[in-house]
């Protein structure tokens, strides 16, 4: 839900969140749908692309932790998230 997105710690603006998610979803990296309970609400997600971005990311992560040197883990990253 786009309030959830607003309550996360990077304190983004409500603009700049409606921008980039409208730039990902056309991108088709972000899939947004009507919440079935509450049809004025969307859910948004990760398409079948944009995972296998996410993953790709992941690779390069884990490549830069493992090849060069002062490379380290953000404070509140989940292994998921490597």
């Amino acid at each position: 839900y786009f309030d959830e997105f607003l309550r996360a710690p990077e304190g983004i603006a409500t603009n700049v969140l409606s921008a980039r998610l409208r730039a990902l979803c056309a991108q088709g990296w972000v899939e947004k749908t009507p919440d079935p309970s509450d049809q004025r609400r969307y859910t948004y997600r990760l398409s079948d692309d944009g995972l296998r971005l996410g993953e790709l990311l992941g690779d390069i992560a884990a490549w830069g932790l493992k090849y060069l040197p002062g490379t380290r883990v953000l404070d509140g990253i989940k292994p998921a998230q490597r």
